[in-house]
């Protein structure tokens, strides 16, 4: 359902994604591991067509991301850095405002998604006055009301405490067997707990490929944390 094919994105002189070539299935969870400057969030922004490739292609449910831009974007969700929204709004104004853009009935899908990520207790609050944590959950709403086949999301737990980590991470393990979902993500125990495989990238190019365990298989310790060490500073005989 996602295919990446040579994609290549330059800064001036950075190269800041190096000719990636990337694919994911239905029921699949892949999480994207890196550390700051990894090229994670670039190729989240060139997948979901935010972003313009120097090079390659993006293809979503077999709609080339640059060509077909409009029916690509029908098929996901995306959850962006810093999960932006109208901060003036409450939440259940912003998510009934995107329902109506995506052509859905606005009270059903809001509520639907209000329910999934927990938002009761601060859907008539102002969104700028909301905690960090409330809004990314918000972001997390409006990226699956539409219940699109394939979800992007970059850092979707950032700034949840422990216990909205958790809910998070079981509703990305419900969706998880009707969906492809793409994580990014430098929180090592968020891909052992939700992801069923895992790439880590460094300085723009994929250095592994596995299943979380069989990546923390490659280290002594057998731990993802001394795996993900080595293979992103240069000791990548781990």
């Amino acid at each position: 359902m996602i295919e990446i094919q040579n994609l290549t994105k330059r800064f001036g002189a950075v190269t800041a994604v190096r000719e990636l070539n990337l694919s994911a299935g239905r029921g699949e969870v892949l999480g994207v591991l890196g550390p700051n400057g990894a090229g994670k969030s670039t190729t989240m922004k060139m997948l979901t067509g935010y972003l313009a490739p120097d090079s390659g292609t993006a293809r979503i449910c077999d709609h080339d991301i640059q060509t077909d831009a409009l029916a690509a974007q029908r098929m996901f969700g995306y959850l962006p850095e810093g999960a932006p929204a109208y901060g003036d709004m409450t939440p259940r104004e912003f998510l009934a405002f995107i329902a109506s853009v995506r052509g859905l009935a606005k009270t059903d899908a809001a509520a639907k998604a209000a329910s999934a990520c927990e938002l009761g207790a601060v859907l008539d609050r102002p969104i700028e006055t909301l905690s960090k944590g409330f809004r990314r959950r918000v972001g997390l709403a409006q990226a699956i009301l539409h219940n699109p086949p394939v979800l992007i999301l970059d850092e979707p737990t950032d700034g949840l405490d422990p216990n909205q980590k958790h809910a998070v991470r079981e509703l990305i393990r419900t969706m998880a067997a009707e969906k492809t979902i793409i994580i990014s993500t430098h929180i090592l125990e968020e891909v052992e707990a939700v992801c069923s495989r895992a790439v880590i990238m460094d300085h723009g190019v994929i250095v592994a490929d596995a299943t979380p365990a069989e990546l923390a298989s490659r280290a002594p310790s057998g731990r993802l944390d001394d795996v993900f060490r080595a293979m992103t500073t240069g000791d990548r005989a781990a």
